[in-house]
């Protein structure tokens, strides 16, 4: 039996106090933004080909350490993957960005500013128990940027790190056998 799934997302991004303007790297974005967009997956357990894809739109609001908002932009992310076990996938995966409106405030100092981007890579993800009723799943991801505009480019790397119930084990073949 195969499975799909469809799911509408929405959420938000908020600052996690770690901004400073003057650092070369920060762990945050240093202001608010909102998320909406859909989701689709499709996964059949008899053959293991799985398929998600999301897309949707970011608004963020402005920095307030900089002066600066960014535009609105459409991203959409997908992955296509084969199971070679229960508990293991390879696959590819893929993203295009491309921002819809142009980034204002005192601090768009460059104007507009529309980024774009396309990217690829292998991906790689294990399924695997960490307590009794529950399991975890790790996915490891490289993309290389293929296409760019006012964007880094180059490799990137994502790990991601997901716990959630264990799926019921499966009804024993074995009929049940009573004593009395």
């Amino acid at each position: 039996m195969t499975v799909a799934s469809r799911i509408i997302l929405i959420c938000g991004y908020i600052p996690s106090g770690t901004y400073d303007p003057n650092r070369l790297a920060n762990l945050s974005f240093g202001y608010v933004a909102y998320d909406a967009g859909a989701r689709y997956t499709y996964f059949d357990p008899k053959t293991g080909h799985e398929f998600s894809v999301v897309g949707g739109l970011t608004y963020s609001l402005i920095n307030p350490f900089l002066q600066y908002q960014n535009g609105i932009d459409f991203h959409l992310d997908w992955g296509a993957s084969q199971f070679l076990s229960k508990n293991v996938q390879i696959g590819l995966a893929g993203y295009f960005y491309q921002q819809l409106t142009d980034d204002t405030g005192a601090g768009a100092k460059l104007g507009g500013f529309r980024g774009r981007t396309i990217g690829i890579g292998p991906q790689v993800g294990f399924i695997f128990p960490v307590a009794e009723g529950y399991q975890g799943y790790l996915n490891l991801k490289g993309y290389r940027d293929l296409d760019v505009e006012n964007r880094p480019q180059g490799w990137t790397a994502w790990v991601t790190f997901a716990v959630s119930p264990a799926p019921p084990e499966p009804a024993s073949a074995k009929p049940i056998v009573r004593k009395y």
